[in-house]
């Protein structure tokens, strides 16, 4: 196995020969190791060649630096890098068993992720794109196609809702995949690893995660509401002693954003090839924990929810949602709530 560890002279005359090699899980796009240098544990990270591998090296070594002044530390420590190679060393973490209330420390750790860059991070990543036309366009699409009128407005509300989301302000540093598993539970707190897909942008996007079912993420759940309502209040109350500043944006528009995508459906590797949404009427799909009309579902009655109840710019879609939801539940009825849970 050592011979397989893409650990080069350069590497090797920075941080000394590894030893204790043992292959770890990862994802189709990379290779993992835990190794020793001077009896140390160390994890060594391959990109794999394949789409965009360049690109994705790149924006994990410039996020993982960029977080790494952020104190108490929300990532691992960056030891070492081969660009050639697309090789990354990092610090070994050791996990331990989220605890029941884990939403509080990840959404803690969140805040003071997306508060490590500002203004001056501009250019360092790219920026976070959200919902297109496109996407509208097939959100409406199926909204015919479950037999369900949309309302007067809708329309308009959606390209206003598009034009928001593009415009919103921050310079945060995205994590850009924030799932379970992507965070590492520690006696130190949380920190986030695999930074492939970060960003920059606004942080409610991704403090959606908790709200909206974790969309892009295998594990979709839906946290108990008091624990949700306590780790929404705790990302503020975060970014505020981080950045001295109150959150910008709306919650509600992130999560709306989020419905509209049917690429959320689906994992990374089938993303951007079809009209996911289009397929649901005639079909369902396990990802993970989770159906694809389960998503959906609990997508729909999030946003008709908060569309309902906040500032008016949402109340055709709130409506819309409902409809939508409660569609599918009578012609679906066997559909059952995202898990609680975290597996």
């Amino acid at each position: 196995m050592l011979s397989r560890l893409p650990f080069g002279e350069t590497l090797r005359a920075e941080l000394g020969t590894p030893g204790r090699v043992r292959r770890l899980a990862s994802s189709p796009r990379s290779r993992v190791w835990q190794a020793e240098l001077s009896g140390t544990r160390v994890v060594v990270k391959q990109l794999i060649e394949g789409p965009e591998a360049a690109d994705r090296y790149a924006r994990e070594v410039t996020a993982l630096r960029l977080a790494s002044r952020v104190e108490p530390p929300v990532v691992p420590a960056l030891l070492g890098t081969d660009p050639h190679e697309r090789v990354i060393v990092l610090e070994h973490l050791e996990q331990r068993k989220p605890p029941d209330d884990w939403v509080i420390g990840y959404a803690s750790s969140l805040a003071r992720l997306h508060a490590a860059t500002g203004a001056d991070a501009k250019g360092t990543l790219p920026d976070w794109t959200g919902p297109t036309q496109a996407d509208a366009k097939s959100f409406l699409s199926l909204a015919h196609a479950l037999g369900v009128a949309v309302p007067a407005g809708v329309r308009t509300e959606l390209d206003g809702l598009l034009a928001r989301l593009a415009h919103a302000p921050g310079h945060s540093l995205l994590h850009g995949d924030p799932c379970p598993g992507n965070d590492m539970h520690t006696t130190d707190g949380v920190r986030f690893i695999d930074f492939e897909q970060a960003t920059l942008g606004n942080g409610l996007v991704e403090l959606a995660y908790l709200r909206i079912g974790f969309p892009t993420c295998w594990c979709a759940t839906s946290p108990d509401p008091a624990l949700l309502n306590a780790a929404e209040s705790t990302y503020r109350t975060a970014w505020r002693d981080a950045t001295g500043t109150d959150v910008q944006g709306d919650l509600t528009d992130a999560c709306a954003g989020w419905l509209l995508q049917g690429d959320a459906l689906v994992e990374r590797a089938h993303r951007r090839t079809t009209d996911h949404l289009a397929r649901l009427p005639d079909r369902d799909w396990r990802w993970g924990t989770a159906t694809a009309r389960q998503r959906l579902v609990h997508r729909l009655g999030v946003v008709g929810v908060m569309a309902s109840s906040g500032s008016g710019e949402l109340k055709g879609l709130a409506r819309l949602a409902t409809s939508m939801r409660d569609t599918m539940l009578t012609r679906w009825p066997a559909l059952k709530p995202l898990p609680r849970r975290r597996p």
